[in-house]
């Protein structure tokens, strides 16, 4: 077994510190590269398939292809996650259009893609604790490019975003549309519990991105009758919730209690997203074969 962190480069595992990839690669020049995350939970990838979809969408969205098979990728996956000994963690992978004279338009005849994965562990006591105590978060103007659905490492206003948020003692930032509407947090989804009890989150389109956990939620909720309503909400309803959560694949279902440092409902999580958080995960926990 190896030792020390490892990751994976353009089809070698190398020690973490040692990954590298050419000064002229377009993910590096342009962010001309997208990028997917899967969490790992006790060894295992959740919402696997949901999360390979998502990454040939973004693919096919700027014109490259994927760089290897959906079976071969696995199997990089699963030695990553074995190499870092990962029981609690999360995969993060990066496609770019790979390595060329730098020039912006995408070249005519395309150079290899780069693949770059790293791995990283988590700690579940962590994110068991923000659960339990719900999160705090501000909101920001959406500055974002105007293709969020396509999962691009071109992340700098989400960045800046998140800086705004940390500086301000909050876990996250939801960012507020020209017409007053919530789109998504810096690195969630953002959704609210109406007074009817129902979840409304944004519906989807160029906006926001869409989200795997999101995905999994509203087919595991539809599954328990609960009832979903995808469409845009303001700020002032977000207040007016009863309560509110973020998503990803990251944290799973977390309770929001504070929006711009006013309380969300009774300012403590509340047990629609307790069960929300439930229903996903025995919905993403990985099935016997």
């Amino acid at each position: 077994m190896p030792t020390g962190r490892s990751a994976y480069v353009n089809g070698r595992y190398v020690p973490h510190a040692e990954a590298c990839v050419h000064i002229e690669d377009r993910g590096l020049q342009f962010s001309d590269a997208i990028y997917e995350v899967w969490g790992v939970v006790n060894g295992a990838l959740l919402d696997e398939e949901e999360h390979f979809e998502r990454l040939e969408r973004s693919l096919r969205e700027l014109r490259m292809a994927m760089p290897m098979s959906r079976a071969a990728l696995n199997l990089v996956l699963a030695e990553l996650v074995r190499r870092n000994r990962i029981d609690n963690g999360i995969l993060y992978l990066q496609v770019t259009r790979g390595t060329v004279r730098r020039d912006h338009a995408i070249p005519d005849v395309q150079p290899r893609p780069s693949v770059i994965l790293t791995a990283r562990r988590m700690d579940p006591k962590t994110i068991a604790d923000r659960r339990k105590s719900g999160v705090k978060v501000i909101t920001r103007p959406d500055e974002r490019w105007g293709r969020c659905d396509i999962k691009s490492t071109s992340l700098l206003a989400n960045v800046l975003a998140k800086t705004a948020a940390r500086e301000q003692g909050a876990f996250e930032a939801w960012l507020i549309d020209r017409d007053g509407h919530v789109t998504e947090g810096s690195s969630t989804t953002a959704w609210i519990v109406d007074q009817e009890g129902r979840l409304v989150t944004r519906d989807l389109s160029n906006a926001i991105l869409p989200g795997v956990t999101r995905r999994v939620i509203m087919r595991a909720a539809a599954e328990a009758q609960m009832q979903v309503v995808e469409r845009r909400f303001s700020l002032a309803e977000a207040l007016a919730a009863r309560e509110a959560f973020i998503t990803a694949a990251t944290i799973g279902v977390t309770p929001v209690v504070r929006i711009d440092g006013k309380p969300v409902g009774e300012g403590v999580p509340g047990p629609v997203g307790r069960r929300v958080q439930e229903l996903y995960a025995a919905e993403s926990a990985p099935k016997p074969a």
